[in-house]
């Protein structure tokens, strides 16, 4: 699965949770971004995207509130996840990697 970490104004973040697949976290970024009914086109372009955080497995937990933490770091967001055990089965993309992937494939596979 993959949440949509973006920033709603105000210093407040806001999570979107999708259901997505892949054999690992970039396959999954990429079938968020390229795949039937995908986010990327809209979600990547969205001027209040900070990351995109993909978890291996489905938990509906993480889709009603994914525990994550997101702080202001050194000139960059850190984002943390609670539990030690979710880390190792977690991966974060920030808004750069994510829009600069979705150029990757659509250079590579064509426009949405």
């Amino acid at each position: 699965m993959a949440v949509l970490v973006t920033d709603v104004g105000n210093g407040q973040i806001g999570f979107t949770t999708e259901s997505v697949r892949g054999d690992d976290a970039n396959e999954a970024l990429a079938d968020l971004l390229m795949g039937p009914g995908g986010a990327g086109g809209a979600a990547v372009l969205l001027p209040g995207l900070v990351a995109v955080v993909v978890r291996r497995g489905i938990d509906v937990m993480w889709m009603a509130q994914p525990p994550l933490q997101v702080s202001p770091g050194n000139g960059e967001v850190e984002i943390t996840v609670a539990g030690a055990t979710e880390a190792a089965q977690v991966t974060a993309f920030s808004a750069a990697d994510t829009r600069a992937f979705l150029d990757q494939l659509r250079a590579e596979y064509g426009p949405k």
